[in-house]
C-alpha cells in the first residue's frame, strides 16, 4: 500500500471514528434527557424516537438562535430553565425563552404586530387573543405551514387529536392559528375539611336550612362566604371569600375572564355564546356590532351589573381587608394561609405552588394530601343550562405571520413542538399542573395520583371540561377592548361609581373602539341604537331582571359522581 493510499484509509478511518463518537455523544445526550422526562406518559424507547426526530429535523439550523416570550407562571419558567437548554443540546439550536408580565407580553405581541419589526420569533400568548390574530391576520396559519412550507419541521408524533382544546387557538374556519402550550382553568376552590366537619355541617344547617356542601349557585355561596366569615377555626379567624381588587391589568382578567358568563350574562353556546358573548359583545355573521345593550349587546346589562356589584359587595363583606389591594399573582396563593374557606375563582396553575401541596402547609395534612378540593364555579342568577360554566386559560405558542420567515419560522415552530410534545408533557404537569394533553391526564402514572391533586384530575378526565373555555374568537382587538375593563371597574372598587355607571363606561368605551377598527377580516361594523327596553325585551341576551333563586348546594362526594 502507498503512502497516498495508507493516508486515504487513516482518513476514512478518522472520519469514521469521529461519526461515531459525534453518534455516541447525541445518543447520550438524548439519553440523559429521556432520564431527565420523567415520569412520561409514553414509552422510554417512544421518547428516543421522538427526541432523535428532533435532532435529525434540526440539522441545518444547527449553531443558531431564536428566541422566545411567555408569561411569568412556573409552566413557563420551568420551559426557559430545563426545556430550552434540553432543546439546544439535543439540536443545537440556542433559545433565549425570556419570562415577562402578562400585561407586558400582550403589548409586545401588539407591537410587533404593528411595527412590523421582530422582537420574538415566537410567543406563548393567550388564546384569548385569537380573535385579534384572525381579523389582522397576524398569526401563521399552522394547518396550512404543516402541509406545506413546514412539513420537513413538522413533528410525525405531535397527535394533534390528543390535545385537550386545540379549539381554542382555531379561526372560525377551524384553522389553527395558536397551539396550546399549557391552560389552566378558573374553579371553584373550598375546604373540604371543614365542609366535612360534623359541629360546622350541624351549625350551618341550623343557620340556613339546608346542607352546607359545594354551592351551585351564587345565594348558596354567599351563604357560606358569611357563615365562615369572623369564624374562628382551629385557633385562626377565618373568611368565607377571597379576591383581589388593585387597580391593575389583571383586574381586567378578573372579568373578562369569564365572570360574567358565570353570572349569567351570555346566550347559550359553545365554546362561547351567540350572537352575545361572555364580554356581552353581540356577533352576528363573524361581526361583532355592539357591546351596550343599545347595540343589541349585553355589557351594562342587569346581568353584568349583577356582576360586578356581587363582586364588590362580597370583597368588602367577605374577603381579609388587604384583599382589594391586591392584584392577580398576589392574591392566587393566599388561600394556601390557611385563613380562607372558599374561593368562587380559583385559577388553579397556583395550586402547583409549594404552599399547597407540602407536608407543613396548613392546607395539607401530615403526608402533603390536600385538605381542599376544586370543583364546578357556581353559577349566578342569570345563567341558563346550555351556556359556558367557566373559563379556562390556554397559552398557546404564536408565530408572528409578517415578521419571522425561512429559518427563523422552522426553528420556533421546533421549539413550539418541543415544548409540548408526548415526551415532555406528563413532567411538565408535574411541574406546573397546566395539562393540554388527554394522554397526560389519562396516564397511568395519574391514575395512581388522582387523591393527590384534590379533584383537579378527574375534573381534566371529565367531559364537564369542555364547559370552561377561553375568550374565543368574538373579541376583534383583545389589546384594545381588554384595556377598558380594568380602568373602569377600578372605580367601582373604590366607590367612585356605581356598578351600572362603571359597565356603561365599559360598554359604550368598547363600543366607540370598536366603531373606529377598520381590521382586514370581521372588522366590527355596529348596529344602530334601539331602546334598551327593545333589546330587553327580544329572546336571549342581553337579559331583563330577574329574581333571586333559592341557594343550592350538594355533597362533594355526589358531584365527583357527575364528573366521573
Amino acid at each position: 500500500m502507498t503512502k497516498f493510499c495508507r493516508f486515504l484509509v487513516g482518513l476514512v478511518g478518522c472520519s469514521l471514528l469521529f461519526s461515531g463518537a459525534a453518534a455516541a455523544v447525541d445518543k447520550a445526550v438524548i439519553d440523559k434527557w429521556i432520564d431527565e422526562f420523567q415520569p412520561s406518559a409514553i414509552s422510554k424507547e417512544e421518547q428516543r424516537k421522538e427526541l432523535e426526530w428532533f435532532a435529525k429535523a434540526a440539522e441545518p439550523y444547527k449553531g443558531k438562535e431564536i428566541k422566545s416570550v411567555a408569561e411569568g407562571i412556573k409552566t413557563h419558567k420551568w420551559e426557559s430553565k430545563v426545556l430550552a437548554k434540553a432543546f439546544e443540546e439535543i439540536t443545537g439550536i440556542k433559545v433565549t425563552h425570556d419570562i415577562i408580565g402578562e400585561g407586558e407580553l400582550v403589548d409586545r405581541v401588539q407591537r410587533q404586530i404593528q411595527t412590523r419589526r421582530k422582537l420574538y420569533d415566537a410567543y406563548v400568548n393567550d388564546a384569548d387573543l385569537i380573535g385579534t390574530h384572525l381579523r389582522l391576520d397576524s398569526a401563521l396559519n399552522l394547518s396550512e405551514y404543516m402541509k406545506g412550507e413546514g412539513k420537513a419541521v413538522t413533528n410525525p408524533y405531535l397527535d394533534l387529536d390528543d390535545f385537550l382544546n386545540l379549539e381554542f387557538g382555531q379561526d372560525y374556519d377551524g384553522n389553527q392559528l395558536q397551539l396550546p402550550d399549557q391552560q389552566f382553568a378558573n374553579l371553584y376552590w373550598f375546604r373540604y375539611d371543614w365542609f366535612s366537619r360534623p359541629e360546622l355541617k350541624k351549625a350551618f344547617k341550623e343557620k340556613y336550612g339546608y346542607e352546607l356542601g359545594v354551592p351551585l349557585n351564587w345565594e348558596a355561596y354567599e351563604d357560606i362566604a358569611e357563615f365562615f366569615t369572623g369564624r374562628e377555626i382551629d385557633g385562626k379567624k377565618v373568611y368565607g371569600h377571597m379576591d383581589y381588587g388593585k387597580r391593575s391589568p389583571s383586574l381586567g382578567w378578573r372579568f373578562t375572564d369569564a365572570w360574567l358568563s358565570i353570572a349569567g350574562v351570555g346566550d347559550k353556546g359553545l365554546p362561547n355564546g351567540l350572537p352575545v358573548d361572555e364580554w356581552g359583545i353581540r356577533v352576528e355573521n363573524k361581526i361583532p356590532v355592539g357591546a351596550s345593550v343599545e347595540r343589541g349587546g349585553a355589557a351594562n346589562g342587569p346581568a353584568a351589573v349583577y356582576a360586578l356589584t356581587k363582586y364588590v359587595e362580597w370583597m368588602k363583606k367577605y374577603a381579609p381587608p388587604y384583599a382589594a389591594s391586591m392584584t392577580w399573582s398576589e392574591a392566587g396563593p393566599v388561600p394556601s394561609r390557611g385563613v380562607i374557606a372558599q374561593r368562587v375563582f380559583q385559577y388553579i396553575t397556583w395550586l402547583s405552588d409549594d404552599e399547597f401541596t407540602n407536608p407543613s402547609s396548613p392546607v395539607t395534612d401530615e403526608n402533603g394530601k390536600p385538605l381542599w378540593r376544586v370543583a364546578p364555579t357556581p353559577h349566578g342568577k342569570y345563567w341558563d343550562e346550555g351556556m359556558k360554566v367557566g373559563y379556562q386559560d390556554a397559552g398557546a405558542w404564536t408565530i408572528p405571520k409578517d415578521t419571522v420567515s425561512g429559518d427563523s419560522r422552522a426553528m420556533a415552530w421546533l421549539w413550539a413542538q418541543f415544548c409540548v410534545s408526548k415526551s415532555v408533557c406528563l413532567k411538565k404537569f408535574m411541574v406546573g399542573n397546566t395539562p393540554i394533553r388527554k394522554s397526560t391526564v389519562n396516564s397511568q402514572y395519574l391514575a395512581e395520583r388522582e387523591g393527590d391533586f384534590g379533584g383537579l384530575i378527574t375534573f381534566y378526565k371529565s367531559k364537564a371540561e369542555k364547559l370552561w373555555t377561553d375568550t374565543g374568537p368574538n373579541v376583534p382587538h383583545y389589546p384594545l377592548l381588554a384595556e377598558q375593563w380594568w380602568k373602569n371597574i377600578a372605580p367601582a372598587v373604590t366607590g367612585d361609581v356605581t356598578p351600572q355607571q362603571a359597565m356603561d363606561n365599559i360598554a359604550y368605551s368598547m363600543d366607540d373602539l370598536m366603531g373606529k377598527m377598520k381590521l382586514q377580516k370581521f372588522s366590527p361594523v355596529l348596529n344602530e341604537k334601539k331602546t334598551r327596553e327593545y333589546w330587553l325585551n327580544q329572546p336571549g341576551s342581553p337579559k331583563p331582571e330577574r329574581p333571586d333563586q333559592q341557594p343550592k348546594t350538594m355533597a362533594y362526594e355526589e358531584l365527583i359522581k357527575m364528573w366521573k
